[in-house]
């Protein structure tokens, strides 16, 4: 399998001064996608942006894996009403506009 839009989960976490355990733990709680390579373990790009945002809610709020899963749902569901919101103001606007 091509590793070229993985990342190596060891630079990862030499990288972001973070122990391997908690990339596991956000794994095991379902926040984040692990693919393992011949006894590698990477991380997709995709989920880079989203495992930042986890390491500095850790790192800087002091948030435990708990914490972080309840954040992480919480943005997610803002974010679904945001979209519905705007799909309903254009709606809206289809029938102001008769």
């Amino acid at each position: 399998m091509k590793t070229e839009h993985l990342i190596a989960a060891n630079d990862f976490c030499m990288y972001h001064q973070v122990e391997y355990t908690f990339i596991n733990s956000l794994k095991d709680a379902g926040l984040v996608q692990i693919t393992f390579i011949n006894e590698t373990t990477y991380i997709p790009e995709s989920e880079l942006q989203k495992l930042e945002k986890m390491i500095r809610l850790h790192n800087e709020l002091e948030i435990n894996i708990p914490g972080i899963e309840a954040i992480t749902h919480l943005l997610e569901k803002i974010e679904q009403l945001q979209e519905d919101t705007q799909g309903l103001k254009n709606r809206l606007r289809m029938y102001e506009a008769d």
